[in-house]
């Protein structure tokens, strides 16, 4: 793709209610717009970064025998007042009427709905386990939207629902899962950990949250230094009042504030910031038995489904990886997840050499598959200095510059991360960025 055709509008400004990095970067880079309150638009290059990591969701889960399907976003309330959920859900629950004044809600989680999926039509223990999913959109009414992707009302969710036989199954897709989510997080370039966790108002008796690390994150959580344990702090302390004060604490006051209380192994916790990005509950027969969802046991005995969930904020991670990836000058994607691994940067555009040769390291990138964008802007406003700050952030990993060393033979490389640079020959340039890119 090149510059001058795609629809990216970057902006020096930042909106003075962006406080986060992400919120502040992912508008002033074009990736996002602002619609309404915690509602957004997806630009070009942030709709290339969705999909990018709903393909890594939707590869690894049908790799671990998940099926995708895709529910309704509009559901009769009255699978909600089956379940009980209608009132405990409370103002998050957006509800609308038809014109027959007939009641619905804008989902904000599918539990019921999958249970009414599945129901009379699972009808044997030989039928299961069944893992359904899907990647859709979702609605909750935040009293306060901010924070970007971070916080917003309408969000894209992954939501999987696994039905088994017995406990022992359902424990089983719970453990898989969590490895599932691991894998998930490693290939998109994050550092999170897999904490114990309140099952809140989805319900069950076990529940585990998956948290991007990050300074700036809402919740606060407690991991050991010396093995894999991490809890939420709702787990540790019983009061909300304490839970709250210390989730209002920032990164730096955590520090010096001690932990008293000592992990199973005998190491030292200690706290750290996180973004919930990833949730997943053991349900056992909440829901089933709720919407009277039944199957026939190995004795032919009418059973209530035992059930487990399970939730990704696939949005969310959007703003999460920038959270964690991010200097002063703007985005550092990751390379799972960047728009493009390369943004090859012709100086001087009028200079017909200098396109030319762009052009040709451009087209050469695209034939050895790695995605690559040409700087090829034209006008007065587009001097060097100006796509250097689009380059910084935009945030893509490498840029190959074109310029005054093309005399020379030479063009320069850029690493986005570091913001060093390195001069390489003209006639090389290909084989050095494929063996950059591979590493």
């Amino acid at each position: 793709m090149k510059f001058s055709r795609l629809f990216i509008p970057t902006t020096k400004e930042t909106p003075s209610d962006a406080v986060l990095p992400s919120h502040q970067f992912l508008l002033r880079g074009g990736f996002i717009n602002q619609q309404g309150a915690g509602l957004y638009n997806y630009l070009p290059l942030g709709k290339i970064v969705l999909e990018k990591i709903r393909n890594i969701v939707k590869e690894e889960l049908d790799d671990a025998g998940c099926n995708e399907v895709q529910l309704s976003f509009v559901t009769p309330i009255a699978l909600w007042n089956k379940s009980g959920r209608a009132e405990t859900m409370g103002k998050e629950m957006l509800r609308i009427q038809d014109r027959h004044e007939n009641d619905f809600v804008l989902s904000p989680t599918n539990e019921e709905a999958m249970v009414e999926l599945v129901k009379n039509r699972v009808k044997s223990y030989k039928d299961l386990p069944v893992n359904l999913y899907q990647i859709n959109t979702k609605f909750r009414d935040e009293a306060r939207p901010r924070f970007g992707l971070l916080r917003g009302r309408e969000f894209l969710m992954k939501d999987a629902y696994s039905f088994h036989a017995s406990k022992e199954d359902m424990v089983r897709e719970f453990d898989l899962m969590e490895e599932t989510y691991k894998k998930i997080f490693t290939r998109l370039g994050l550092d999170f950990r897999v904490v114990d966790a309140d099952s809140g108002a989805i319900g069950g008796n076990g529940s585990k949250e998956f948290h991007v690390l990050a300074n700036s994150g809402e919740d606060t959580i407690l991991v050991c230094e010396d093995c894999s344990y991490g809890a939420n702090i709702e787990t540790i302390y019983e009061s909300d009042d304490e839970v709250d004060s210390i989730n209002e604490l920032s990164y730096e006051e955590l520090q010096s504030k001690e932990v008293t209380q000592k992990c199973s192994c005998g190491g030292k916790l200690y706290f750290k910031k996180g973004i919930e990005v990833g949730h997943i509950f053991q349900l056992g027969d909440k829901y089933s038995s709720s919407l009277d969802a039944k199957f026939q046991d190995e004795n032919g005995k009418p059973k209530a489904f035992e059930m487990a969930t399970f939730g990704i904020g696939v949005s969310r991670l959007v703003a999460s990886v920038i959270e964690q990836n991010h200097d002063e000058n703007g985005c550092i994607w990751t390379k799972s997840t960047t728009p493009f691994m390369v943004d090859v940067i012709v100086s001087n555009a009028k200079k017909e050499n200098e396109l030319e040769v762009g052009t040709n390291i451009y087209n050469e990138l695209k034939q050895n598959n790695i995605s690559t964008i040409l700087d090829d802007r034209k006008e007065k406003k587009h001097t060097y200095g100006f796509k250097m700050g689009d380059y910084k952030v935009l945030g893509f990993p490498y840029a190959v510059i074109v310029g005054k060393k093309l005399t020379n033979g030479l063009v320069e490389v850029v690493n986005r991360k570091t913001l060093e640079s390195i001069e390489v020959a003209l006639d090389s340039i290909v084989e050095y960025i494929k063996d950059i890119v591979k590493n």
